[in-house]
């Protein structure tokens, strides 16, 4: 009987998949053996796609007449600085002494390109040997042994690898086709605008959709114009307290849908408003009528788990650290066994793993902030019906679930830098806080009257804590101008008590009448998580993640890929990101590409377009499209927006483009 392969990812992946095996190796240059197995690794991408000029000379040099560029058969080479790692890889999955190979490479579609790149050039397909698929969810022995023991054909992961080979194609070929294209018929009037001796502008799938959806922005609040208006607000008298009420134009109201209201609670002008003041306040003293009194208690669920673009966004917020140095921690996390695999976008438990749970539980009692927690979750006794919640759900896992502790690896904790930390303890927090009942807030509603004018006060306290114990207590702002946002106040807690006592007809003293000046505020910039969320969700900036679950569409980019590409695009200097802020602007020559880009291939800035391709590449993973079919619909994508710009003469109106952003990037502004 011959040897087993197991080829991972990394070295460090391979190292503990040789622990889990408990194999007794000898270190080898580039792998490990023992009497029965090799394990070995690539160091990330070990084969690449080849430039255009390997195809003909002609290429290199970019020209009009060239474009565009579409290979039929796609050629591949070894990638120079790790061709000794792929030449000692291709050795071992082809030795006569070697019958089975476990491909163990990161379980995704990225993954599964790494490894049949590898095996594409290495020949070790033709060798027919039997060739298994390792699936993991984390890197804890137990898992790892689970897939291996459960590791399939790798034949049934073809349509993955399918959709990642033409991933690959068609970001090479867009990312070729359109950057050349545009840089020769506009790189010029951007290099001479800005007195540059030459300009590439490089155009990709993904982003310059994003790098769209940043200048959009932008331009929104450049163009945004402040609306003033004026709320009217009562300051009743209750026992030597004081709360207030806004008034709305509702029916009954003299202003009841007039024409100088700004929407129902204020009015477009000053004038206005001093005048429903002065009626109002005749004749003084004022007091007020209690219409109705509304008590009622308001629950509040646990969010859902944390897939990883939540995680980017939360980490963004809490602690200021961009997308891919959240991923970078989450990634060292998973390798050290700490964390279920951080690139997914499921929010869910599979049935499976919600049945096996309390390992994860009773593995976290080491966990000291853990340790008060679990009391109460084995006091609740909520771990043991998990399944059946809004927590567990196999139909929304694709690839893997949401992002959970595994109760392991704890003494690597140590080993870990402060933020690592934070990160890893944000993660615990939310996946303790789904056993948790829901926080319990009381909420008192009061309408009182003057004359035939109602005002409205809203009062919100916490009753019970619930989940909140785990994640930290939300309190709502203690002022006024929390009406503005969400109607709320929360009282003190004398007068909460006071307010409750007030009954229906009641006549109470009205201490002032106000008028308070507010305005429209502009949309908010993208930070580096909002970013991500907004790419998630095709551009749809929102953060109610109920609102979010409606929406389910396919997102711009992968989990995998989105902080990368947000990465390199304020690497080339088109997007500029505030490390302290991590709020996220245009530079000025991003402002340029996206002119060019929206007077020459609009469709590229597209969100919805962009998330139809990634669509696409999902139907074609689960079979219901072919390979085939998606090759044509993207070269003929490709050939009709290079005729379109080819047919273009417009560099010059372009100018008046770069002058109207320009006068925004002037020094000291």
């Amino acid at each position: 009987m011959g040897k087993s392969v197991y080829i991972a990812e990394k070295p460090s992946v391979a190292q503990e998949f040789a622990k889990a095996l408990k194999l007794n190796t000898q270190k080898r240059d580039g792998y490990l053996e023992s009497d029965n197995a090799v394990v070995t690794w690539c160091v990330g991408h070990l084969v690449t796609m080849s430039y255009p000029e390997v195809y003909d000379e002609r290429y290199k040099r970019w020209s009009l007449n060239t474009l565009p560029f579409l290979p039929k058969e796609f050629k591949y080479e070894i990638i120079p600085a790790v061709a000794k790692q792929f030449k000692i890889v291709k050795g071992v999955l082809t030795r006569k002494d070697v019958d089975c190979i476990y491909v163990c490479t990161d379980s995704g579609r990225e993954g599964e390109y790494i490894y049949r790149l590898v095996e594409q050039m290495a020949g070790a397909e033709a060798q027919k040997k039997i060739r298994k698929r390792v699936w993991i969810d984390s890197q804890t022995e137990e898992e790892i042994l689970r897939g291996i023991k459960e590791a399939k054909d790798l034949a049934e992961y073809d349509n993955l690898s399918s959709s990642a080979y033409l991933r690959a194609k068609e970001d090479y070929l867009m990312g070729i086709n359109f950057s050349r294209l545009l840089t020769l018929k506009y790189g010029n009037s951007i290099s001479s605008y800005q007195n540059t001796k030459y300009t590439v502008i490089s155009v990709g799938r993904v982003m310059t959709c994003v790098l769209g959806m940043v200048v959009r922005r932008e331009r929104e609040i450049r163009g945004f114009v402040k609306t003033p208006f004026y709320r009217v607000l009562s300051t009743v008298r209750l026992e030597g307290q004081t709360f207030e009420g806004e008034w709305k134009a509702v029916k009954g109201s003299r202003y009841f849908e007039s024409f100088d209201l700004y929407k129902e609670n204020g009015f477009k002008k000053r004038e206005k408003a001093e005048e429903l003041v002065s009626y109002l306040e005749n004749p003084k003293p004022v007091t007020c009528k209690v219409l109705s009194i509304e008590k009622k208690k308001e629950k509040k669920n646990p969010p859902l788990l944390y897939n990883l673009a939540e995680l980017q966004n939360e980490c963004s917020k809490r602690y200021k650290i961009s997308p891919d140095e959240t991923l970078r921690i989450v990634q060292e996390l998973y390798e050290k066994k700490l964390v279920t695999y951080p690139r997914t976008d499921a929010r869910v438990l599979s049935t499976a793993v919600a049945k096996e749970i309390h390992k994860n539980l009773n593995g976290l009692a080491k966990y000291e902030t853990a340790a008060p927690f679990l009391k109460d979750i084995v006091s609740f006794g909520s771990h043991k019906g998990l399944e059946k919640t809004r927590y567990v759900n196999d139909k929304q896992i694709t690839d893997h679930y949401a992002i959970i502790p595994t109760g392991q690896g704890l003494g690597a904790l140590n080993s870990v830098p402060p933020t690592a930390k934070h990160v890893y303890d944000t993660i615990v927090r939310r996946f303790l806080s789904i056993f948790y009942p829901p926080a319990v807030y009381q909420k008192v509603g009061i309408v009182t009257k003057i004359k035939e004018e109602q005002f409205f006060s809203n009062f919100k306290v916490l009753s019970e804590e619930g989940y909140l114990k785990v994640t930290g207590v939300f309190q709502p702002k203690k002022d006024s101008d929390s009406a503005e946002e969400n109607g709320d106040v929360t009282p003190g807690k004398a007068l909460f008590e006071l307010i409750q006592t007030i009954k229906k007809g009641t006549e109470l003293p009205v201490e002032a009448l106000n008028i308070k000046e507010g305005e429209t505020s502009p949309p908010k910039r993208y930070n580096s998580g909002s970013i991500i969320l907004a790419m998630e969700n095709a551009g749809q900036l929102i953060e109610d993640e109920e609102l979010r679950a409606q929406i389910k569409g396919s997102g711009i980019g992968t989990s995998a890929t989105r902080a990368e590409i947000l990465k390199k695009l304020i690497h080339i200097k088109y997007l500029a990101l505030n490390k302290k802020t991590q709020i996220i602007t245009p530079a000025l020559l991003g402002e340029m590409i996206f002119d060019v880009v929206d007077n020459s291939i609009k469709s590229l800035l597209n969100p919805e377009l962009t998330a139809s391709w990634e669509k696409g590449l999902n139907y074609v993973a689960d079979g219901d499209i072919t390979p085939e079919e998606y090759m044509v619909k993207l070269e003929n994508f490709i050939k009709s927006r290079t005729q379109g710009v080819l047919g273009l003469n417009n560099q010059y109106q372009l100018r008046g483009c770069y002058d109207k952003a320009a006068q925004f990037y002037k020094k000291g502004k």
